[in-house]
């Protein structure tokens, strides 16, 4: 469905940094204990310690850098999204939540816990300042983006905290689109923050101490789950599949392609308010696969609609996942061997006059929708650098005649604005710190 040499956040590694780190604390046996005790969260798609090599669990990414890691950061296994609304009126209170937010942020990133010494030598009488059930884990690859909601800048035509100026002329929510069921209670939200690591305890760590320590200033609008990333950001990651059974995302954007990612992905300058140079945009959409209907389906349909062959991920017509699109090559017949509305066909950058979107989703189960069919699908994550340029004309060209809209509907919309990285040395800057300079 449908990286940048210079970036440090694509660094494979960084040192660890002193200070008391999880994996300092208990040791290896203390790993094991917390993996077993974590086994409840991300059950379905397994832990990951299990489907990863032991280097992508013990890795920490780069939080500082030009750009905010979790965007062409090498694409983990696990992830929490998750929305938060502002609750209170006091601009003070958002700011010193979002510094707090920053200095947790690093140091969970960097396998530490969310404060020092969080769980151990404190008054037995109050709260820790650590929720604990990262204690022992490593990194995991663990990064923290955020991005802030058009209603953050102006909600029903209220400047909130004196930024409504700042408010970038592209984050507007998205419009309708035909055949999707939009739940609001689950779309929008004043701040998203996207945890991605190669173990879901670690993630939700991450995303249950933010929300903790935010209470009083932010109360959570909305989270998912996710599990199978559905798209590779390097090219040393193989093509995921889908819950479909498809490779997905094989033309996606990788971490390496500068001049790709300078055109697609990273506010220029000039393009909007300087606060947002070298940023980007989020688009999110939860989007549910009909499952039981598509296993019904065969194996033929499912590639005519898909454009691709199911086993080798090859265009229609070809043998190689990685070969061009052909879009001329017929059957005896002189049908398109890609059907004129298979998904691919719609969605390549040739019939959209050169759009591409940095892909990032993940699979989600979400149990049972109460009549005995399965809540599940993708939950389309894509960076771009124009929503209004790229995405809109991505959808409709898509959400009208695109074969695969009989077996999905999407049912949650959100864009976000995520500002550039925190530079290295800079302790004066936190998220967000210069929309309120």
């Amino acid at each position: 469905m449908s990286s940048h040499p210079n970036n440090e956040n694509a660094e494979p590694a960084q040192p660890e940094r002193s200070g008391l780190s999880r994996r300092k604390l208990f040791g290896a046996a203390g790993v094991t204990a917390a993996v077993v005790g974590a086994a409840g969260v991300g059950a379905l798609a397994g832990r990951a310690s299990a489907a990863q090599p032991p280097n992508h669990l013990d890795t920490a990414v780069p939080f500082r850098g030009q750009h905010q890691a979790g965007i062409v950061t090498e694409a983990q296994d696990r992830m929490h999204f998750a929305t938060f609304d502002v609750t209170t009126k006091s601009r003070d209170d958002v700011i010193k939540m979002l510094a707090d937010w920053t200095e947790m942020a690093e140091r969970m990133t960097q396998g530490e816990e969310a404060f020092p010494n969080g769980s151990i030598g404190q008054n037995p009488y109050s709260p820790p300042s650590d929720t604990g059930e990262a204690l022992g884990l490593p990194p995991s690859q663990l990064t923290l983006t955020i991005g802030f909601g058009p209603s953050f800048f102006v909600k029903d035509g209220v400047d909130r905290f004196g930024i409504a100026d700042k408010k970038p002329a592209e984050l507007v929510d998205l419009p309708k689109f035909p055949n999707e069921k939009i739940d609001p209670a689950r779309s929008g939200g004043d701040i998203v923050v996207q945890a991605c690591a190669n173990d879901p305890q670690v993630a939700v760590h991450a995303i249950r101490n933010l929300a903790r320590i935010g209470f009083g200033t932010v109360a959570v609008r909305y989270s998912q789950l996710g599990f199978g990333r559905t798209s590779s950001t390097t090219r040393d990651q193989t093509t995921p599949r889908n819950l479909f059974g498809f490779k997905d995302g094989t033309a996606n954007m990788r971490s390496d392609e500068t001049d790709r990612l300078n055109k697609s992905v990273w506010v220029a300058d000039g393009d909007g308010p300087a606060w947002l140079t070298g940023g980007t945009y989020l688009v999110a959409r939860r989007i549910r696969m009909l499952i039981e209907q598509w296993d019904r389906t065969t194996l033929l349909e499912q590639e005519r609609v898909i454009g691709r062959q199911k086993g080798s991920g090859a265009p229609m017509g070809l043998d190689d996942e990685f070969q061009e699109l052909n879009f001329d090559l017929t059957n005896d017949k002189d049908e398109p061997l890609i059907d004129p509305v298979a998904h691919v066909r719609l969605a390549s950058s040739k019939n959209l006059g050169g759009i591409e979107i940095l892909r990032r989703g993940y699979n989600f189960t979400d149990g049972s929708d109460g009549f005995g069919h399965l809540d599940a699908g993708l939950f389309f994550i894509a960076f771009v650098r124009s929503p209004v340029t790229q995405f809109v004309p991505m959808q409709n060209a898509i959400s009208r005649n695109d074969a695969m809209n009989e077996y999905v509907r999407p049912t949650s919309s959100a864009v976000f604005a995520c500002p550039p990285g925190i530079p290295e040395g800079d302790k004066s800057t936190f998220w967000g710190s210069t929309l309120f300079d």
